[in-house]
């Protein structure tokens, strides 16, 4: 006997998804919305919605003011250590006059004592001083001008460090002013003998041990035209062109009137040793002094 029964009895599912497309759920919200029965569930979820990101928008806020402000502690050591500075600078300063207060009376009492007994050897001596930068010298002069970009002074954090001058810049300068024949040169100030050192330590500067600050000031003691002409032929002044057009690291040659180099003091000698001949006819016996100053080299940067 053959079951009886709808036609498409096997064909439950095929008729659920053909009849009733949607969810009996849906279909029951649905009705609620277009009846109106859901109104005040919607306010109060929007409402609750408002509140939760208010309160997350006050707690992420809250987090980074938090996070941006320094510590009592770190700003009572960033004080410290500012006040440390200052005082530090303000003692080197004092030092530094006493030095040049007593070169000056070594200098004096030196001068009177061999004006009388060797005036020959006083007159060798102030040249020797000159020549290694031991006194102060004055005169005619150039003066080249060097400073970082006009990016890197708005926006430090943000320009290409590279706009930045360079300790091997400034010694370019110095090599070409030498070059071009100065008799004397001082950087920021700092005289430069034949021992110093312009050394890059990180993004500072160091003249021997005293760091100089942009913008970077040149002085060489000659006859302006003369030395500004020959600098003009030399790796240096090919070097400031490129730079400004590459970086525009800011740079000017002038000539001045009248420039004013203080002396790098009295140089310290550590030990001299003299040479003995081994047999006869050797060289005549000769002294080797070794100074308190050395060098060393600067690391490369901005080389074009």
């Amino acid at each position: 006997m053959r079951p009886t029964g709808p036609a498409d009895a096997s064909m439950t599912l095929l008729n659920e998804v053909m009849k009733r497309p949607l969810d009996p759920s849906y279909v029951e919200v649905a009705a609620r919305k277009a009846a109106g029965l859901d109104t005040d569930r919607r306010g109060v979820r929007v409402a609750w919605v408002l509140v939760l990101a208010t309160l997350l928008g006050a707690f992420i806020t809250t987090a980074v003011v938090s996070l941006r402000e320094p510590k009592d502690g770190v700003v009572q050591a960033r004080a410290l250590l500012v006040d440390r500075i200052t005082r530090g600078r303000a003692q080197v300063a004092s030092l530094r006059a006493d030095t040049a207060t007593m070169s000056q009376r070594i200098a004096a009492l030196q001068s009177a004592a061999l004006a009388s007994s060797d005036p020959q050897l006083l007159a060798s001596l102030n040249q020797y001083e000159v020549v290694s930068g031991a006194a102060a010298v004055s005169g005619p002069g150039v003066r080249v001008t060097l400073d970082d970009a006009v990016a890197i002074r708005q926006n430090p954090d943000q320009a290409d460090p590279s706009s930045r001058v360079m300790a091997t810049d400034i010694q370019e300068v110095v090599n070409g002013l030498w070059a071009a024949g100065a008799e004397a040169i001082s950087v920021n100030g700092e005289r430069l003998t034949s021992l110093s050192a312009v050394r890059g330590a990180g993004l500072a500067i160091q003249v021997d041990l005293s760091p100089v600050l942009p913008p970077y000031s040149v002085e060489a003691i000659g006859d302006p035209a003369t030395l500004r002409a020959r600098f003009s032929r030399t790796s240096a002044s090919t070097r400031l062109e490129w730079l400004g057009a590459r970086y525009g690291i800011v740079s000017n040659v002038a000539g001045v009137d009248r420039l004013q180099l203080a002396g790098a003091g009295q140089v310290t000698l550590l030990y001299a040793g003299v040479h003995v001949p081994s047999a006869v006819g050797t060289k005549a016996p000769t002294a080797t002094p070794t100074f308190a100053t050395s060098s060393t080299p600067a690391p490369k940067g901005n080389t074009p």
